[in-house]
């Protein structure tokens, strides 16, 4: 079964005219197809969440290629549908260090055999970039591409389907890193300024970040100075356990008075990399406050706890750094509803590996809720 069009019944429920006597009603749209072997999903109404979630996963989807990179894992995805095509962002992850990477395919049952383009060949090039994010800027018509480089960085293309086509590096902080963030990443251990993510509302651009130390912070600019301007940053969340709220966080926009806040957490067990797991946050404003939402190991908004796999396909404990299959690609990272999201993540084998953490063997799946 083909999953290309799994993602285009999304749809907001209209309400039409009667038809005249002599008109016959369209029939209603088909609700969204799951994957094969696993019932239709019916969708919520915006805004309603239900206190817990349940997934289903792919088996392995996306592996390193067998070519000269020589790549231990395919990490951190982010991904859109857009005009019949799923374009991925990764990155490329090697005990040498990472870079990133893009490919594309029109059935996600086919993932695995679409070819990797390494984005060094870009004007993007070579050195250290890791963590993608991509969307639509639509007031400037132009495709972002925003990763850490040990700064926030940020590449552009008028054209998502040219991979040569994002340009040289650029950062949203010209002065080095930020004060507040620069004692984030010393205090109270050694962290690591990464994750960067970009979500604006109709009058700003907010960039979030982590420091690997139990902190998430949030800067913004205008919208209409985008990408310049970007203040200093504030704290939108902290812990004091660094675990509980590690990194790779992603916001989205559910309606207009509801916004969704994912954060990748590291709770107990045995797994290469820690076994992780999303807790999650809603909120009214991107400025916050945020209000948790599921926000334990054992009732987590995506975690082992609440995921099943295929009969012998347990891949993995850990689910990862990834992004929800957004079929609305603009700026404002709008969701369909509760009960049609996909989640592209990074898992891996439980089994020890003694590799390095950059020489950590990730893979690539995808979740797909059950019911909302």
């Amino acid at each position: 079964m083909k999953w290309s069009s799994i993602l285009l019944a999304f749809a907001a429920t209209v309400v039409a005219a009667p038809p005249k006597p002599s008109q016959k009603p369209a029939p209603p749209a088909p609700p969204p197809s799951g994957p094969p072997g696993y019932p239709v999903i019916p969708p919520s109404k915006p805004g309603k969440l239900p206190s817990s979630f349940k997934w289903t996963s792919t088996g392995v989807l996306v592996t390193p290629k067998n070519d000269d990179r020589k790549l231990a894992g395919v990490k951190d995805p982010s991904i859109i549908f857009h005009k019949g095509t799923y374009h991925v962002f990764a990155s490329s992850a090697k005990a040498e260090g990472y870079n990133l990477l893009y490919f594309n395919f029109t059935d996600i049952a086919k993932a695995n055999d679409s070819p990797f383009f390494y984005l060094d060949q870009a004007p993007l090039g070579t050195g250290y970039r890791a963590a993608p994010q991509v969307f639509y800027f639509a007031p400037q018509k132009l495709w972002y591409l925003v990763y850490q480089d040990n700064n926030a960085a940020y590449s552009t293309n008028p054209d998502i389907s040219n991979p040569a086509g994002w340009t040289a590096p650029k950062v949203f902080y010209p002065n080095g890193t930020p004060a507040l963030i620069a004692e984030g990443l010393v205090n109270p251990q050694q962290g690591y300024w990464v994750d960067m993510w970009v979500i604006c509302d109709e009058k700003n651009c907010h960039l979030f970040s982590h420091d690997d130390n139990g902190r998430l912070y949030r800067s913004q600019t205008a919208l209409k100075d985008f990408p310049n301007g970007m203040g200093e940053p504030v704290i939108a969340l902290s812990e004091p356990r660094k675990e509980d709220l590690f990194e790779a966080s992603n916001v989205y926009r559910l309606d207009k008075e509801t916004y969704l806040l994912l954060v990748e957490c590291i709770g107990q067990g045995q797994s290469d990399g820690g076994v992780r797991y999303f807790k999650s946050w809603t909120a009214k404003d991107l400025t916050g406050p945020w209000n948790a939402l599921q926000s334990t190991q054992a009732n987590p908004f995506m975690g082992a706890a609440n995921v099943k796999f295929p009969r012998g396909q347990n891949w993995t404990v850990s689910i990862s750094h990834g992004e929800m299959v957004r079929t609305e690609v603009d700026q404002n990272l709008k969701l369909g509803p509760c009960g049609t999201w996909r989640f592209l993540y990074q898992g891996i084998n439980p089994a020890p590996t003694n590799a390095t953490y950059n020489a950590l063997p990730w893979d690539l799946g995808l979740l797909t809720q059950d019911g909302c």
